[in-house]
C-alpha cells in the first residue's frame, strides 16, 4: 500500500516546519473576523502556530500574524486570541494525543 504524503506547514512564529495536524490554525474569515480554527475547515486566510503559548507570544511580539494574514491585527484582537489560545490549548493537545493513538492502531 502506498504511503500517504503528510502535509507540512510552517509555524509563523518559530518558522519550524511541522505536520499540519500538529499546528493550530488562526483564520481571517471573509467577514474580517480573526479566530482560532481547530478543525482547519473554516474558509478564509489561515496562519499556523505551534501549540505552545511561547510561540503565540513570539508571534504577538513580532506581529507575525499581521504578515501571515495580510491584515492588521489590533492589540485587543491579540489579547482575545491569547485567551482563546490558552483555553483551546488543552483541547488541542488532547486531540493530538488521540490522533497519535489512532495512528498506532
Amino acid at each position: 500500500m502506498k504511503q500517504r504524503k503528510i502535509p507540512l506547514r510552517k509555524c509563523v512564529a518559530c518558522q519550524e516546519m511541522m505536520p499540519k495536524r500538529d499546528l493550530i490554525r488562526v483564520v481571517k474569515t471573509p467577514e474580517d473576523d480573526i479566530l482560532i480554527d481547530l478543525k482547519g475547515k473554516k474558509s478564509g486566510r489561515g496562519a499556523y502556530l505551534c501549540g505552545k503559548v511561547s510561540c503565540f507570544k513570539l508571534a504577538k511580539k513580532s506581529k507575525a500574524l499581521d504578515r501571515a494574514l495580510k491584515h492588521t491585527v489590533g492589540p485587543d484582537i491579540y489579547d482575545q486570541l491569547e485567551q482563546d489560545f490558552i483555553r483551546v490549548e488543552d483541547e488541542f493537545l488532547s486531540s493530538k494525543a488521540e490522533g497519535v493513538d489512532e495512528d498506532e492502531s
